[in-house]
């Protein structure tokens, strides 16, 4: 029984090491960000994006809200970024075709739908590989 015990101890030992170099490994919001945005050039922001165009976002928690578009990332920095949680969903409500910097979006609760608060958009600022158009 004694070597039973101690094997799975020993196995949950091991298990929890890449677990713990995870955590480790999990970069403040700003270098998140920053490594992002790596070899990327910032350009003119704007008030709007087009919402249809959009083929992906990414929360940054408490920082940013980043939206793809093609080969651009817009990076948005909400009024109120302290709320945004990466773990959140996000829930955009607008009645044009334009994401815009007086848009607010909702943030739900991943698992359990629940309505966590919302954030005010910021402009919209692109960020375009080194030599690119």
């Amino acid at each position: 029984m004694r070597p039973l015990i101690t094997a799975i101890i020993a196995a949950a030992a091991v298990a929890a090491v890449p677990a713990a170099a995870t955590a480790r490994e999990k970069l403040a919001p700003e270098a998140q960000l920053a490594k992002l945005l790596e070899g990327r050039v910032a350009g003119k922001a704007r008030d709007c994006i087009s919402l249809s165009a959009v083929t992906s976002s990414q929360v940054i928690d408490k920082t940013a809200i980043v939206y793809r578009i093609g080969n651009t990332l817009w990076v948005n920095r909400p009024k109120n970024a302290d709320s945004l949680d990466d773990d959140d969903v996000l829930v955009t409500k607008t009645t044009t075709s334009q994401l815009c910097s007086i848009d607010t979006v909702e943030l739900h609760d991943r698992s359990s739908h629940m309505y966590n608060g919302f954030v005010s958009l910021g402009e919209f600022t692109p960020y375009r590989r080194a030599g690119s158009n």
